[in-house]
């Protein structure tokens, strides 16, 4: 993950060497040559990600693409907040570790479950939740759009919603292999210890407004943006609501810069007349260039 970037690109490189630095930690080495068990340890997930995304969109940037807006899902907020300047790299990588043990310690292991529902709208996987609920939580945590709704909370209500949400007509209903139950009440005790510490970062208002998760409004100023992030740990990610806002901003073209093209696909079923590149590899980046508009002043987003 990141490797071929980071042997290509000296601006890449240098985000890797400043992410082990800050965490002194072979986190390069993790992404790069594994073991694959130490990298999914959420602890060590969440900064992996953050710093390839970020070596990433830094590349980007360098080379003259400045994006109107950013966004990220999830973790991918941070990565976006650090594009846009609200906090630095060294503070974010510290921090997103952080983020991912005390969200690991919120909920015993076994104890939570996530599953994806397909082919159910939102409303009709939200009745499914308070249908199976019985006291226990169980509730939409991503908001994915195209007829994808990923739930969370205990294992039992989740089994129960997602049985109810076959009998709603879902098409499928998928377990995903998480660590915890992320985005859903149960991670309130993640929230409570990371508040002070998101509340205490040297922030600056952001260059590029930033769309967040818990409400798809760009946020531009710093204090804004931490209290997204602050709300984001529990509240569900809305990003279909986060793309048709950025469409509704003329946004037509989106670069999703770092591991994986998820995202890519979820925008091109949200608005399937915008023009999505993924940009993973030195190739992608000599892609990217050689396909991107002429600007024009229509807005970007990454």
């Amino acid at each position: 993950m990141g490797q071929a970037l980071a042997d290509a690109f000296p601006v890449c490189r240098h985000v890797f060497d400043q992410a082990d630095a800050a965490l002194s930690l072979p986190l390069s080495r993790m992404c790069f040559e594994g073991p694959a068990e130490a990298l999914q340890l959420t602890e060590n997930t969440q900064p992996a990600m953050l710093a390839t995304s970020v070596a990433t969109c830094r590349l980007l940037m360098s080379r003259g693409l400045v994006p109107a807006y950013v966004a990220g899902h999830s973790l991918g907020e941070y990565s976006a907040n650090v594009a846009a300047g609200t906090f630095g790299l060294d503070a974010a990588v510290r921090l997103v570790r952080q983020r991912g043990r005390y969200m690991q310690e919120a909920v015993p292991v076994g104890t939570g479950a996530m599953v994806a529902i397909l082919g159910l709208d939102a409303e009709a996987v939200s009745l499914a939740c308070e249908e199976a609920s019985e006291g226990e939580v169980v509730s939409p945590a991503n908001l994915n759009g195209a007829g994808q709704v990923v739930i969370a909370g205990t294992r039992t209500a989740v089994e129960r919603a997602g049985a109810r949400a076959l009998a709603r007509g879902a098409r499928r209903v998928v377990p995903l292999p998480v660590s915890a139950p992320f985005h859903c009440a149960l991670m309130r005790p993640a929230e409570e210890r990371l508040a002070p510490e998101l509340r205490a970062l040297a922030v600056t208002d952001p260059t590029i407004p930033v769309v967040a998760n818990v409400d798809a409004e760009p946020k531009r100023t710093a204090r804004e943006a931490i209290e997204a992030l602050v709300a984001q740990i529990s509240a569900p990610v809305r990003w279909e609501a986060v793309v048709r806002r950025l469409a509704s901003e003329g946004v037509t073209t989106y670069v999703e810069a770092g591991p994986g093209t998820v995202l890519s696909g979820l925008v091109r079923k949200i608005q399937r007349d915008a023009t999505v590149f993924g940009v993973e590899s030195p190739a992608d980046v000599e892609n990217l260039f050689a396909r991107l508009p002429t600007p024009s002043g229509t807005p970007a987003g990454c």
